[in-house]
């Protein structure tokens, strides 16, 4: 009987002692914690750095009698101040932010929106509890205990909007360790600002920012700063991409800025994204091309085919304008040149002169036709001189009966005599020796000649603007 009470008493203990171990494990698992749990420990020099400690139980959970939390948890908040900072000499407060996801980016109002996670971890003497013989080596509280503590009072000081998320409970954890250490992590939708610059649209990078302060305490009272012992800014997926924008890169940076009530560190995170013009390529640049391309039809057609060139190159002019009122309608207006004017105006600039073109060729060949002239406006040429030797005398002196005299109906001067035919001779030799440079140029600026030289210089030239304009955008340094 002695030995299977002994026995009894062995397995007994063993059992609890397995509890102690199983209940430690579990229910102090944090996430994003394995194999150990961030802590703030002061070094000889009296200065708090985050550090990973591994998990160990202390002396005082060994015991079977150890402090429940609810007993901690009443015991911490009978004597507790929450309007008293931990420290008069300042209190250090060490900021860590998880991007979630980044729900959209406005380029009309020129801000961001993203949900976020926010860290933030202090040491609180006042809730320092392991004197107490815990049974857990942390306490996990809810946002009713953290109204009832004191609070370094975070702000995102450069947003448009922020709120704790409710889903359906405000998620907000709360973490005491025995030494103190307090551990508060936020979920938080925010909006906030971007510096919006549209000079190589649609082949921009935009670059928006958050700051974080303290706005109640200046840095001699709370010395907020990112967190050392790994990067102060990570993401919960592999590749945030919004169907326009791909974050690119991000950034953290503190800076002291300088108020009337004192100075205030300033945590600020930098996000770049790139835009993702593959939907510009499609609807705005590949259009273009062919509309370019059937304007230059026109030169193929030549001169007799003068309205359906006119039609060619008018419609790829509204093409043009529709194409480039429908991107612009939802971007801001600015006043600066972006890189998709340039190429529009470009783009509505050739098919313009292939319109002007159109007009010399239409004008060319108008004067080479030849003209129907008139008998009293019409200068006398040889053939008509002919002509009008060979008339019948009735037509020469045709006279109206009537009155005393006859009167004749029409009169024509005797141009047979030599001396009239020597003078047109003349006059008709010095007009085509006047003449001769015109006719030369004419010669060689013809409506064949003009067409020929356009179906080359105009893709020569827009083969030129391409190489200028993509070389010059694509390798554009975009501001950091």
């Amino acid at each position: 009987m002695e030995t299977l009470a002994r026995r009894n008493k062995i397995f007994c203990s063993l059992f609890i002692y397995c509890s102690i171990i199983i209940s430690y494990n579990i229910d102090g698992a944090l996430p994003h914690m394995q194999p150990g749990v961030l802590m703030l420990t002061t070094d000889a020099h009296n200065e708090q750095e985050p550090t990973t400690i591994a998990f160990e139980l202390p002396e005082s959970e060994k015991a079977v009698n150890c402090t429940a939390d609810k007993a901690i948890i009443e015991e911490l908040l009978s004597k507790y101040k929450f309007f008293r900072r931990p420290s008069e000499l300042g209190v250090q407060v060490w900021i860590e932010v998880w991007v979630q996801e980044v729900n959209a980016i406005h380029e009309i109002t020129s801000d961001f929106d993203m949900d976020i996670y926010v860290t933030e971890l202090w040491i609180d003497h006042a809730l320092k509890y392991d004197h107490l013989n815990p049974c857990k080596y942390n306490l996990s509280l809810n946002s009713e205990i953290l109204e009832q503590i004191w609070k370094p009072n975070t702000v995102f000081i450069n947003s448009k909007f922020a709120h704790i998320h409710k889903s359906p409970f405000e998620n907000v954890f709360l973490m005491i360790y025995p030494n103190g250490t307090v551990w508060v992590n936020y979920r938080l939708q925010v909006k906030g600002p971007c510096d919006m610059d549209f000079t190589s649209f649609p082949l921009d990078e935009q670059t928006c920012q958050l700051t974080l302060e303290s706005f109640n305490y200046n840095n001699q009272e709370v010395d907020m700063r990112w967190i050392t012992n790994r990067a102060p800014i990570t993401l919960v997926k592999e590749e945030i991409a919004l169907p326009d924008f791909v974050l690119t890169k991000f950034s953290s940076i503190l800076i002291p800025q300088v108020y009337p009530a004192g100075v205030w560190n300033e945590l600020t995170m930098k996000f770049t994204f790139t835009r993702r013009y593959g939907w510009y390529i499609f609807q705005a640049y590949i259009p273009t091309y062919l509309t370019i391309f059937i304007s230059w039809i026109s030169f193929c057609l030549g001169p007799r085919a003068i309205p359906a060139r006119t039609m060619l190159g008018v419609n790829s002019l509204l093409a043009l304008t529709f194409q480039f009122g429908n991107i612009m309608r939802n971007l801001p207006r600015v006043s600066y040149i972006k890189a998709l004017d340039v190429w529009m105006l470009a783009c509505l600039t050739f098919v313009f002169c292939s319109l002007l073109e159109l007009a010399v060729i239409g004008a060319i060949a108008q004067e080479s036709e030849p003209a129907s002239t008139s008998l009293s406006g019409s200068p006398l040429t040889p053939n008509k001189r002919q002509h009008r030797q060979n008339r019948p005398p009735e037509y020469s002196a045709k006279v109206v009966a009537g009155g005393n005299q006859a009167k004749p109906r029409c009169y024509f001067p005797d141009i047979a005599k030599p001396e009239t035919l020597l003078l047109l001779d003349s006059y008709y030799e010095l007009r085509r020796q006047r003449h001769k440079p015109m006719d030369r140029f004419r010669s060689l600026f013809t409506v064949e000649n003009i067409d020929r030289f356009s179906s080359y210089a105009f893709p020569a030239l827009f083969t030129i603007f391409n190489l200028l304009y993509w070389s010059y955008y694509l390798s554009r340094d975009h501001k950091n």
